[in-house]
């Protein structure tokens, strides 16, 4: 996987720019590019990208991939990218008004563990 197929998502492509500008993207923002960046770039590359975030040092991205890989954390849903880019001030998504982006599920295929551990959870979600 390469940075080529994150940069199929309008959104990630807008990520990447803004952190090859040294932008500071913000918590929920770089919270974002680690759950899905993870599944496409080395965990090396990924560390390396949330560093170029003016607000961001190596302890801190090296922190953040320990928790998104410890907890296993599954790339965020639209309208949950939506309701932290409302928390902070960096836009996560370039167009919220546009109801198809920001859908990572749409835009990017993950590996197929990603799918299962979803329906796993609503599987046993229902059953409760």
């Amino acid at each position: 996987m390469t940075v080529k197929e994150l940069r199929k998502s309008p959104m990630m492509a807008h990520l990447l720019d803004a952190l090859e500008a040294g932008a500071d993207i913000g918590h929920y923002g770089r919270l974002t590019f680690a759950m899905i960046a993870r599944h496409f770039l080395d965990e090396s590359e990924v560390i390396e990208y949330l560093q170029k975030d003016s607000d961001f040092s190596e302890t801190e991205a090296k922190a953040l991939m320990q928790q998104v890989q410890g907890k296993d954390y599954n790339p965020p849903k639209r309208e949950r990218i939506l309701e932290w880019q409302g928390q902070q001030e960096f836009a996560i998504c370039p167009n919220p008004d546009d109801p198809d982006s920001c859908n990572v599920y749409r835009e990017l295929t993950f590996p197929d563990h990603v799918y299962e551990q979803i329906s796993s959870y609503y599987e046993q979600k229902a059953s409760d």
